[in-house]
């Protein structure tokens, strides 16, 4: 996949960017060497390769280091609604945006 001038003007347009004629040149040879790096990655075969936990795994074992899951505060529920406009039952009631 590759951009066109056109491309780029549009999306300039809904950015609602103003770019100078070699700013947009500059920009559609960099978003086109992305898409170049992205087609390169497709076109490896990576049948049978178990994904990472974390990027350094390649080369050393790693532990993630999770802590506890434990509460750390107390419950400050009705404290922090008290300045809310609608609370009910616990939780914050908001106006329907949504039909």
């Amino acid at each position: 996949m590759s951009l066109n001038s056109e491309d780029i003007e549009r999306i300039a347009h809904l950015a609602r960017l103003e770019l100078k004629p070699l700013e947009r040149e500059r920009l559609l040879a960099q978003i086109n060497g992305f898409f170049d790096i992205v087609e390169q990655m497709r076109a490896v075969d990576t049948k049978g390769v178990e994904p990472l936990t974390h990027p350094v795994a390649a080369l050393m074992d790693v532990h993630l280091r999770l802590r506890e899951d434990a509460v750390s505060e107390t419950n400050q529920r009705e404290a922090n609604q008290q300045s809310a406009p609608a609370v009910e039952r616990g939780l914050f009631l908001v106006p329907k945006v949504i039909e």
